[in-house]
């Protein structure tokens, strides 16, 4: 593919159920790419947009993702002050290839939009109206950002057994910047294959599925993590890359700006580079390589940023 195709590939997309009078508000939202029913598709591409069609058989088809963000958990009460994130990056390393939409809660459409983009997701944003200044601002970034077709890095392997609690150690992982592959049998590629129900890890500890996650973590050390983030318990990763270079997603699921934040990667980077949502491309600060491991800060993230390094070899 080329990267004007990767682009487009990675792109989620509008719904919008307005007729093509309501042009104008598109356009000073900035927004170009939209996912309409057939029958407008026509006038659409003649107003000048990029359009999908889709059918209302083929939307209910997809599977629907509940808002990305931060929330409270109704009815249980927490041992500990952490955060609850929802968050949906587990369910698209559990289901690549599937096909996602989002019926977002106002003010949340970005992070979605975001959140689906890091993950190279086939997503549909059902958003409402005044999210749109907010969502244009989103796709422009993203769609600004280089394309980068690189494979997922993981740490571990889950032997995906399709039951429910499974997905729940799975989200849990994921909340904890433990970079997982699902799988479907051990693969010898990983130290670490977590088979519930096998004796290395019984179905009774994964009834906690925070414990669970802190035994794996654990096991695998944080000197072997291919991936840190100091300072915040609200920020998810997908780290992508190979023999020449990494590309890091941060997504910020708490809403508020954080200031120096410091990441870890294991291995070696030199230079790179972070293109933030809001800030533009920004230099990294206080970049350190040192015991195989480099570590850096950005001044400053939004809802969401991306991280390119190259090796060093």
């Amino acid at each position: 593919m080329t990267p004007l195709v990767l682009a487009l590939v990675a792109l989620p997309c509008v719904y919008w159920t307005e007729g093509v009078e309501s042009k104008a508000r598109l356009e000073a939202a900035s927004i170009k790419r939209i996912c309409v029913a057939p029958e407008q598709v026509d006038a659409w591409r003649a107003a000048g947009f990029s359009v999908s069609p889709i059918t209302a058989a083929e939307l209910a088809s997809r599977e629907v993702l509940p808002g990305p963000g931060v929330t409270a958990r109704a009815g249980l009460a927490s041992p500990t002050r952490a955060p609850w994130i929802v968050a949906n990056g587990w369910r698209f390393s559990r289901n690549a290839g599937a096909k996602y939409v989002y019926d977002v809660a106002p003010g949340t459409a970005a992070l979605a939009a975001a959140e689906a983009f890091a993950y190279d997701a086939d997503a549909i944003l059902k958003i409402d109206p005044a999210d749109l200044q907010a969502v244009g601002a989103m796709m422009t970034f993203l769609n600004g950002v280089p394309a980068a077709d690189l494979p997922a890095i993981a740490d571990l392997a889950v032997v995906d057994d399709g039951a429910a609690v499974t997905g729940e150690v799975m989200n849990l992982l994921a909340r904890r910047n433990l970079l997982f592959k699902v799988v479907k049998a051990p693969s010898p590629e990983f130290r670490i294959n977590i088979a519930l129900g096998t004796p290395d890890y019984p179905l009774q500890e994964a009834a906690d599925p925070s414990a669970f996650a802190q035994k794996i973590r654990r096991q695998l050390t944080d000197q072997q993590r291919s991936v840190r983030v100091y300072g915040s318990e609200i920020v998810i990763c997908r780290l992508t890359g190979d023999r020449q270079r990494v590309r890091l997603h941060l997504i910020n699921y708490g809403g508020a700006e954080i200031d120096g934040l410091r990441i870890r990667l294991r291995g070696a980077y030199r230079g790179g580079e972070a293109y933030i949502a809001g800030a533009g491309r920004v230099a990294l600060e206080d970049q350190v390589v040192a015991n195989g491991a480099t570590e850096f800060s950005i001044p400053r993230l939004t809802t969401y940023a991306v991280i390119d390094l190259t090796g060093v070899h």
